[in-house]
């Protein structure tokens, strides 16, 4: 596999890939199977095609926004709805990450072009409460920029405009609406039509034109697929609302109602063309091409293997020629004098494995620490294959939290090895803060997020029964399996240190100020955060701008430079610190790669008060909880990474001195 091809490439591939088992076997992931389409009259007669469809389905999704955290349904906004049909069912990160799919009135039959075809009319009594309600909410949602996101065949509809420099966006969702200030400024998409100039105004979207771009099956099998939705929104104040022609002046909400009844009628077109250049296997690539971020992808690469070739060659330097000549000095001295004349990281060999403080939390640190870092390996991995591409929604939150919940086992495991090897007896105690220390932090904060989604109304507020699903995960199958870990850890033997421990603690001398704990601490965590916030920026885009990420090539990548410069880092501070003859490393090197995640708490500040247009009380919390949970997750993650890596090269190193 070359992880240096970027998502897109990987995403292609996977897509390719499926289509070539559509002849070879009947294997697909769920969503992503091809589907085929033809006119009616043909629908079902091809027996080379069967399932051959005539009919297309619009799915609607949940709207956010930009200025908000709070997505909210479909249905909250009032739209046309499709109460009759059943919705389509969701996995567990569909769920999580509050997407709400369901079906709408919005149905083309293949290759039938409509022009201006009702859907419905909403009208609105201005004198009744219920009413007046539903029309502010619909304000607040144009004026915070509340998005559609719209669903045909597994693909977003689209809403392609020029950018800057002659450069075409495409935009996978388009606005309910937009609003022109008081002074007469127009604000987001009401830049797009000069008619819309109204003063202290609204303008309602209440009109789509819809391209459905489809390619024509010679080889592979009879029909067509869909390769592209495209679709414009539009304004119009409907004359004749019961026979619309889709002309005249837009639709209009002045901000301040006039007494009196308000009828909005929602209308569209669709029109199909064909397109001979683009395969249903390259289908997401108009989409993921307007987003140029590919230049800056490998200028952060580049970035951070300066960084790692830097750390390499000090760690090369140490390793080769510092350490291998303290080594054999050491170990050719004849006489105890000659060794009293010795100073550094020799004459601690015997504290150096001395238990450290509060070894209970910090064995229950690295069994967590263990299992999200096993967690994200192994989901980056099959990211960059293709199995978790936004064309598979949820799949990749899905993957994440199953993975979580079958590494129980590691983290028991690990957990009650390093706990046993401390000198600790207390493996009750161990295990159940292994089971349930970290991951409680991380529900009691979800829980509390979730409170304030349920008070807003949003629907990223998880179902009640999806809460009790998470909690059963958690109790009937993490726990157990972390119990599991544990009783295999504490059966072993504990870890069998090179040489033995003093029974008296040996004084550690006086520290200058680079060699004392917290500015060593402070400092490791400097080179580690270099090499990934760029790509964090894209991270918190793709969750808080509601960008697409598919740029999981480049993010493995990203990933195991972070191992290695977690690693190297630590192991230099460490090695330094053992110079000056200090022998606490243990919390140390957990703590030294693990204040990166303060760095990340202290970007992710940054991003939100220079790149968000995020307002509200209850927006602002939802934003630092959920924050906070991906910084406790981080500090785990790359404290773990610290703390192995210093254990192993301690070991090593003193593994190879003659101790008498």
């Amino acid at each position: 596999m070359v992880v240096f091809c970027d998502a897109r490439c990987t995403l292609r591939v996977f897509l390719l890939l499926t289509s070539t088992l559509r002849s070879a076997s009947t294997f697909y992931l769920p969503g992503l199977a091809p589907v085929s389409f033809c006119e009616k009259n043909q629908a079902g007669k091809d027996q080379e095609v069967p399932d051959c469809r005539s009919e297309i389905e619009l799915f609607v999704n949940r709207l956010d926004s930009v200025e908000s955290v709070l997505p909210y349904e479909y249905t909250m906004f009032d739209f046309c709805a499709q109460k009759s049909e059943k919705r389509p069912s969701e996995n567990l990160g569909q769920v999580l990450f509050g997407e709400r799919i369901e079906p709408s009135p919005y149905k083309f039959e293949f290759k039938k072009e409509e022009q201006c075809k009702h859907v419905c009319t909403k009208t609105y009594d201005t004198k009744k409460t219920e009413d007046r309600q539903k029309l502010e909410f619909l304000k607040k949602g144009m004026l915070l920029n509340y998005q559609h996101h719209w669903i045909v065949d597994n693909m977003p509809v689209t809403w392609c405009y020029d950018v800057e420099d002659g450069q075409k966006f495409c935009n996978p969702g388009f606005p309910i609406g937009c609003y022109v200030t008081e002074d007469g400024r127009p604000k987001d998409a009401c830049v797009v039509n000069s008619e819309f100039n109204d003063k202290d105004t609204f303008y309602i979207f209440n009109h789509v034109d819809i391209t459905i771009f489809y390619h024509v099956v010679e080889h592979e099998a009879a029909g067509s697929r869909l390769v592209a939705a495209k679709m414009e929104p539009k304004s119009f104040k409907h004359t004749h609302i019961d026979n619309p022609d889709c002309s005249g002046v837009p639709m209009d909400l002045k901000n301040k109602f006039a007494v009196g009844e308000v009828k909005i009628a929602y209308t569209y077109s669709v029109y199909f063309k064909e397109d001979k250049n683009i395969r249903w296997a390259s289908r997401w690539d108009y989409i993921l091409e307007s987003m140029p971020h590919t230049n800056i992808q490998w200028f952060s690469i580049m970035n951070s293997l300066v960084i790692v070739l830097f750390l390499s060659g000090m760690v090369a330097m140490i390793m080769l020629r510092t350490l291998h000549k303290d080594i054999a000095r050491y170990n050719q001295m004849d006489s105890i004098e000659d060794a009293q004349e010795e100073f550094g990281w020799k004459l601690v060999h015997g504290d150096v494995f001395r238990p450290p403080r509060k070894g209970m939390l910090l064995s229950v640190f690295l069994g967590s620490g263990t299992q999200i870092f096993i967690m994200t390996f192994v989901t980056l991995f099959f990211a960059c294959l293709g199995f978790l591409s936004p064309a598979n929604r949820g799949a990749l939150m899905t993957c994440a939290m199953v993975l979580w919940v079958l590494l129980g086992t590691p983290a028991g495991y690990v957990a009650a090895r390093f706990y046993k090897s401390f000198g600790g007896e207390k493996w009750k105690t161990n295990v159940l803060l292994t089971a349930f220390l970290c991951p409680g932090i991380v529900f009691a904060d979800f829980f509390v997020m979730n409170l304030i989604l349920w008070g807003e109304g949003s629907s990223a507020a998880i179902p009640f029964g999806t809460l009790v699903a998470v909690l059963a995960l958690w109790f009937c199958i993490s726990v157990p399996l972390t119990f599991l870990g544990a009783y295999f850890g504490f059966k072993k033997n504990a870890i069998e240190h090179p040489v033995r421990t003093n029974q008296i603690p040996r004084q550690i001398p006086e520290q200058s100020f680079y060699t004392k704990a917290l500015p060593g601490i402070i400092m490791g965590g400097i080179l580690p955060f270099g090499c990934i916030f760029i790509q964090l920026f894209f991270i918190l885009n793709s969750i808080w701008s509601h960008q697409m990420y598919y740029m999981f090539g480049f993010l493995f990548l990203v990933f195991i430079i972070l191992v290695i410069t977690c690693s190297e880092a630590t192991v230099l501070l460490c090695y330094f610190h053992l110079c000056a003859e200090d022998y606490h490393w243990q919390w140390r090197s957990f703590l030294t790669s693990g204040f990166t995640a303060v760095y990340f708490l202290v970007y992710a500040i940054h991003y939100f008060f220079s790149k968000l247009q995020i307002t509200g009380l209850a927006s602002t919390m939802l934003y630092l909880g959920y924050t906070l949970i991906m910084t406790l997750i981080f500090f785990l993650f790359t404290g773990t990474i610290g703390f192995v890596a210093c254990f192993w090269f301690v070991t090593k190193i003193y593994s190879v001195v003659k101790v008498d």
